[in-house]
């Protein structure tokens, strides 16, 4: 019997050190009765190499209770959804037992030669497409809000292109841009949903019928923002409400509706999340802090759904730009020239950015390129935050 309890504690010890990994049931139990004993000529011998071992081996079901086989079960070689044990039977001497043992030794000790996991490599991606298929999005469905117009219509336009078939929610109709961009691509290729962010009941029913009908989602770009420019002490709570509405609130909304469809259907995918430079730092000259605060929030929000669906094989990232030629930056400059140089200078480029170099950093985000990356910061700024 001491025998045996040395192979419990062996095989307890191996449990507490792959649990995380393998979830093993607790403890083994000894009070089910083992289906199946092993033939009485099982024990008799053993090959020395366990790959050429013939002796019939039995993984056991759960027990009623959920725990594991009794000690009986690992002796004849068989161990509850773990894996299965080769066991080498072994004459052992009668000084082994202690002198307080009353019972007499067993003749045959087994000892575990091997453990083998059943499980997948889990050092292995799910899925590891050749290296010219690494940036494809070829049949994805990929959801983009704010994608009528601006940065968000420049990634859609980039998606398209990857392979990925587009729907656009905005809170406006689609613009002569959009329809341009439409018309370049197939007839369905990419299409528009007008809906508000905030409104969590819209945008379900409209996600879900999206997933309903493509019968998948495999990834998000949400993209929907809004800006202002106000000095701290004259901001009114219902500017503080909007931009966290739109920038935190319409984030989160929309990454939960597309994550419970994924997760309905058993599905991996990409969510980006974008944040901005201006969540990592407080921008010299422009006096923004409800914007600020609330790109910082969607950089934490992307780590914390990150974490909490990765379980599910939902990546969670957060891309954050830089300064944009945009029209609105140029009406900014406009109304304040001082910008037009002092921007480019913030950044070790001397120069700002343009939607369409924020293309590539979308699709890597969204392809298998990089299927090992969750919970980050993806910052394209020009080195404005590395000073």
């Amino acid at each position: 019997m001491q025998g045996l309890e040395r192979l419990e504690s062996l095989y307890n010890s191996l449990r507490l050190s792959l649990l995380p990994r393998l979830h093993i049931p607790p403890k083994i139990s000894e009070t089910t009765a083992c289906d199946t004993k092993p033939p009485a000529d099982t024990l008799s011998e053993a090959p020395t190499d366990p790959q050429e071992n013939n002796t019939p081996r039995t993984r056991h079901k759960a027990t009623e209770n959920g725990l594991p086989p009794p000690q009986n079960c690992i002796q004849s070689g068989q161990i509850h959804d773990l894996a299965t044990c080769h066991l080498t039977p072994q004459k052992q001497p009668t000084s082994w037992a202690p002198s307080h043992h009353h019972h007499p030794p067993s003749q045959h000790h087994p000892t575990l030669l091997l453990l083998q996991p059943l499980q997948t490599d889990l050092t292995q991606p799910p899925y590891s497409p050749p290296f010219k298929d690494l940036f494809s999005l070829q049949n994805h469905i990929i959801l983009i809000t704010g994608g009528a117009r601006g940065l968000g219509l420049t990634q859609a336009a980039a998606l398209l292109s990857a392979g990925a078939k587009v729907h656009a929610l905005d809170l406006l109709p689609p613009t002569p841009e959009f329809l341009s961009v439409q018309q370049s691509f197939p007839s369905g290729a990419l299409t528009a949903h007008q809906v508000d962010v905030r409104d969590q009941s819209a945008l379900a029913t409209i996600v879900g019928g999206i997933a309903e009908k493509e019968g998948k989602i495999n990834g998000l770009v949400a993209a929907a923002g809004i800006q202002q420019e106000t000095p701290a002490l004259e901001y009114k709570k219902e500017d503080v409400d909007k931009m966290m509405g739109v920038n935190v609130t319409g984030v989160f909304m929309t990454a939960q509706a597309v994550a419970r469809e994924m997760i309905a259907r058993k599905q991996r995918g990409s969510l980006v999340l974008v944040g901005s430079m201006s969540g990592t730092v407080a921008n010299r000259g422009l006096i923004c802090p409800a914007y600020n605060a609330s790109k910082a929030a969607v950089l934490q929000l992307a780590r914390n759904l990150a974490a909490e669906w990765g379980e599910h094989g939902i990546r969670v990232n957060s891309l954050s730009p830089g300064y944009i030629v945009t029209d609105m930056t140029a009406g900014l400059f406009d109304a304040f020239p001082e910008r037009r140089t002092a921007w480019p200078d913030a950044n070790m480029l001397k120069r700002l950015s343009y939607p369409e170099e924020y293309r590539g950093a979308a699709i890597f985000l969204l392809s298998e390129a990089s299927s090992f990356m969750t919970g980050a910061d993806l910052r394209v700024d020009g080195g404005h935050c590395a000073w």
